[in-house]
């Protein structure tokens, strides 16, 4: 029941960086994760990075393709999830959803209830 808005997706090059940023709104209460996922053209949807926390303690998941160069954070007081993204690839090219849900370990989409409609980010090599 979260309302998700993502926005700051667009066109860069190679070897530049990007910040996405997801927007929260409405019934938090069951929500204490959120997640970055993406789906590029002919591929699965597949996990980015995660955030969980319990109290004033977070956790941090990443996929092993973006370890290094993603870091996923949140501000609470803006309600906002942000992706920052360094050294992008053009592999990196994709839709980028954001997604609220729970998990305890090893974030899947099926944790995930609450998803957003994707910002586009492309990379040109």
């Amino acid at each position: 029941q979260v309302h998700l808005a993502e926005s700051g997706g667009g066109l860069v090059q190679a070897g530049d960086s990007l910040r996405v940023s997801c927007a929260a709104s409405g019934r938090t209460f069951s929500t204490y994760a959120m997640g970055w996922f993406r789906q590029a053209p002919g591929k699965e949807r597949e996990f980015v990075a995660a955030i969980r926390w319990t109290g004033n303690t977070y956790y941090y998941d990443y996929a092993d393709s973006v370890k290094g160069r993603f870091t996923i954070s949140r501000d609470n007081a803006k309600n906002t999830l942000y992706l920052q993204m360094n050294s992008l690839k053009p592999e990196d090219t994709a839709v980028y959803y954001c997604a609220g849900g729970y998990y305890i370990s090893g974030p899947r989409e099926s944790d995930f209830h609450s998803w957003g409609q994707g910002t586009q980010v492309t990379v040109s090599s």
